[in-house]
């Protein structure tokens, strides 16, 4: 999940609940009349084409009101398999014309918000809940209903999308009509739900996949492989700054310590890793033990671009594992035992095979060559030199002139498998 999150305004969310996307079309997306039988043809047909959730179910809320439909609000949420989010919802309201994209992380469904609203029955029980909100009882049944009924609408209806995991998908129907949904329209929307429901499986099936392939691979690594690079071989020679980074005295902290005590450490100290690489646009391919291995590519970058954020990564990750020293959170073992963490990087620039290698039954998607085993080496130099940040010279001839600046020459230094001394410089 993105944390470059959007601003709500003039719509408000409740906490642990993130905008991540807004369209405001309006009306103009869909035709401005149409009949039942042409809106279900529309799911039939068009709407498998359109691959966005969020801009399919704003069509599909706009061509309900051009059909007549009494609808003016309307809700859809679906949980997720996410390291850090529990489910995306999406948002139309045809009075400001939004359709927003939001997600809401596991904390969302601990909050008074979550809990008294009647969403939280349609998808923990898969019941169907219909709410009255012209009446004083319906309107102050839960803090959103009263909201709703303060705006003008009358009746709030939030149904199951599907039954077939623990967790059910759901959606919310609202009106301003007087009365509520007149009876006629029931059995229509009920119809029209079912075959939107059919999608929603489809884009959930496909949004799980991008999550673990982004997960466990990468955005870009991930992307690939739903792309369909999946044999062996498959990839590309690019040119990238390649960046390596290890925890000092691995080896004596698992000693000392627990393998839970141990896995907190190391999952903070990779948070802050992780966060400096990907704020900074690189790509993180591997956790290898204590170590971890990303790239910078010059095509997605430049060549200065690449290795600018390289070391402003590298920089921005020293800086957040200080910080971790001055102020170590509760949740990690006594700092008796593992204070202070020491990390070194290193960064070198190159050509690497990006692609898949492995066995014929188990491959891995990652990054292989010269550039690689000399960034290890590099960084391998950290310790003996006394420094946290070392880069090469193809990298400092790369950064542009502010970041050159400052840069100490620790001399030529003979790299293990590397055919002659490469010039060192610390940050």
């Amino acid at each position: 999940m993105n944390k470059a999150f959007l601003d709500p305004a003039p719509r408000t969310y409740a906490p642990h609940v993130y905008l991540l996307a807004r369209s405001s079309r309006g009306p103009s997306c869909a035709p401005e009349t149409l009949s039942i039988d042409q809106l279900n043809s529309w799911l039939l047909h068009e709407a498998t084409r359109i691959d966005d959730v969020m801009l399919m179910f704003e069509e599909f809320m706009w061509r309900c009101k051009a059909a007549g439909l009494a609808i003016d609000r309307a809700t859809l949420h679906i949980g997720t398999l996410h390291p850090r989010v529990i489910g995306f919802s999406w948002v139309w309201n045809s009075q400001d014309y939004f359709c927003d994209e939001v997600a809401a992380d596991a904390n969302a469904t601990k909050s008074e918000a979550f809990t008294r609203n009647p969403l939280f029955h349609v998808i923990n029980e898969g019941q169907t809940i219909k709410v009255d909100l012209e009446s004083e009882e319906g309107a102050n049944s839960a803090p959103l209903m009263r909201e709703l009924a303060d705006q003008g609408y009358t009746t709030y209806v939030a149904l199951p999308l599907s039954s077939s995991h623990e967790k059910r998908n759901a959606m919310t129907l609202a009106t301003r009509k007087p009365g509520g949904f007149p009876p006629a329209e029931k059995d229509l929307i009920r119809n029209l739900i079912d075959l939107l429901a059919l999608h929603i499986e489809r884009h959930i099936v496909q949004r799980i996949a991008r999550n673990v392939a982004d997960t466990y691979l990468g955005p870009i690594a991930g992307q690939r492989v739903l792309d369909g690079e999946i044999k062996r071989g498959d990839g590309e020679a690019i040119k990238a700054v390649v960046f390596m980074a290890d925890m000092r005295g691995f080896t004596q902290l698992a000693d000392r310590l627990s393998g839970p005590e141990v896995t907190a450490i190391l999952n903070a100290y990779f948070d802050r890793i992780s966060d400096a690489v990907l704020n900074h646009g690189g790509d993180i391919l591997k956790f290898m033990g204590d170590g971890i291995l990303a790239v910078f590519d010059q095509k997605t970058f430049g060549e200065t671009a690449a290795a600018n954020a390289a070391v402003k990564a590298a920089k921005a990750a020293l800086e957040a594992i200080d910080e971790l020293n001055r102020n170590p959170p509760e949740d990690l073992p006594n700092p008796i035992h593992w204070h202070p963490l020491k990390i070194g990087i290193g960064l070198h620039r190159g050509e690497v095979f990006f692609g898949n290698v492995g066995g014929e039954e188990r491959l891995d998607f990652t990054v292989i060559g010269r550039a690689v085993n000399e960034t290890s080496r590099v960084e391998s130099l950290c310790k003996p030199l006394g420094r946290a940040l070392l880069l090469t010279e193809p990298v400092r001839a790369a950064l542009s002139g502010d970041l050159q600046t400052g840069l100490n020459a620790m001399g030529e230094h003979a790299l293990r498998g590397v055919g002659k001394p490469v010039a060192i410089f610390a940050a």
